[in-house]
């Protein structure tokens, strides 16, 4: 069977419905839910967090997924009804971004081109890029996965180079000291 309608235009009863029986549904889809939630305009704030708790109780998961996949749908969802200042949006990202580390060690994944960091997105209505997938790390990637654990690979480079000069320099003084003995 298909719903055959959007989520983003379920009542809170249909909601219920449909997640409750989501197994018959060829067309049902988590991450639509859970955005669907946040785009309702027929929900009141009570009534989208009594659907987002009733779907964490069959989609937890996915829900935690969601850090990975979307991790702006997670935001929005996980502060639903809740009054936060700057520093708690920031330490509230912070901890998504430790998550998203910790998720990606626990199934070794060693990619992070997922959800919303896959495709091109800059804003541009206009933009022939829109939507399109693009590689990780390229000119066209807007938003990046970023940990404190990566390695600045600049960095690298640079130590390799002063390295290389130091070991010339000491070859130069032991040739010196050779050559005045």
């Amino acid at each position: 069977m298909e719903i055959g309608q959007k989520f983003n235009k379920l009542t809170l009863k249909e909601y219920f419905f449909y997640i409750e029986n989501y197994k018959k549904y060829i067309d049902f889809n988590t991450l639509g839910i859970y955005r669907s939630i946040l785009e309702n305009e027929k929900l009141s704030l009570s009534e989208k967090i009594e659907v987002r708790d009733y779907a964490n109780q069959f989609f937890q998961k996915n829900f935690d997924f969601l850090q990975i996949k979307d991790p702006f749908t997670f935001f929005g969802l996980s502060t639903l009804g809740v009054n936060l200042t700057i520093a708690d949006e920031r330490q509230f990202w912070n901890e998504i971004r430790k998550n998203q580390e910790m998720i990606l060690k626990e199934k070794k994944i060693k990619h992070r081109n997922f959800g919303v960091y896959s495709k091109h997105s800059c804003g541009y209505e206009t933009c022939n890029l829109n939507g399109l997938m693009i590689r990780q790390g390229s000119f066209w990637t807007e938003h990046e996965m970023k940990f404190d654990s990566n390695k600045n690979r600049w960095c690298a480079k640079l130590n390799s180079l002063r390295n290389k000069k130091s070991r010339k320099k000491e070859k130069k003084i032991i040739q010196e000291l050779i050559e005045i003995e």
